[in-house]
């Protein structure tokens, strides 16, 4: 009987329409590759966030840390000067701003006490003005200023730097234990134990406002931070 042979060219397609149709299946399955499109996915391959807070964090520039040298608080200013005119030194308005069940001093600004729900430990914090229970709340600079100096405020005129000091923006009521561990540390040496996107959010939307830029590592840290919430908002002024 004689044999049928088969076409040479489709000996050679038949297989190569197979291995055609194995790549298309193997793609479907495993999803978009992690070279997509820009903001589809981090160089981890999960699913980017997609919030305002992600967005402005993209759009900030990445630098190593300035220098240090030079830096020291009375850079920024008298701590607490009352920038906005209202007569209220800046750490009361803070202080009023933040916390429930405000007793003021007969001079209408100076808080005498009140409770803080606080933002970095989720305990409710008595505030009573005093030598020995003050520093139990303190108003923090989100974006230390030490920091702040190390990525664009060394440039800034000293009256710049004394507005950014007092931006209620950068300001907020928190644990002073915890406040006082954080000292001039960026993201990605501290973060709160509670709080963290939000926290993240301010810094990103403090460093857009005024210019500042983020280092390789600080950029890193807050990333992670925001795939966590990714539908995380810039705080409003």
């Amino acid at each position: 009987m004689p044999v049928r042979r088969t076409s040479a060219p489709a000996a050679i397609l038949v297989p190569l329409l197979v291995l055609v149709l194995a790549v298309l299946l193997w793609r479907a399955l495993s999803g978009p590759a992690p070279g997509g499109p820009a903001g589809t996915s981090d160089p981890g391959g999960r699913a980017a966030p997609t919030g305002g807070a992600a967005q402005a964090l993209r759009a900030l520039p990445v630098r190593e840390a300035d220098t240090g040298a030079g830096y020291q608080r009375t850079r920024f200013g008298e701590s607490w000067a009352d920038v906005d005119g209202n007569g209220c030194r800046t750490r009361d308005d803070v202080l009023r701003r933040d916390l429930e069940d405000v007793r003021l001093d007969g001079d209408g600004c100076t808080v005498l006490s009140g409770t803080l729900d606080d933002p970095y430990s989720g305990r409710e914090i008595p505030f009573r003005r005093g030598p020995a229970t003050s520093s139990d709340v303190q108003v923090d600079h989100v974006v230390a200023l030490a920091a702040a100096w190390r990525t664009g405020a060394r440039a800034w005129s000293a009256e710049e730097r004394v507005e950014f000091a007092n931006d209620p923006l950068e300001l907020l009521a928190v644990d002073g234990p915890l406040n006082s561990a954080k000292g001039d540390d960026d993201a990605s040496q501290w973060l709160p134990p509670l709080g963290a996107c939000e926290y993240v959010a301010r810094q990103v939307a403090v460093k857009s406002a005024w210019g500042l830029w983020v280092t390789p590592a600080e950029r890193t840290a807050m990333a992670d931070v925001l795939a966590g919430c990714p539908g995380q908002e810039l705080p409003a002024r």
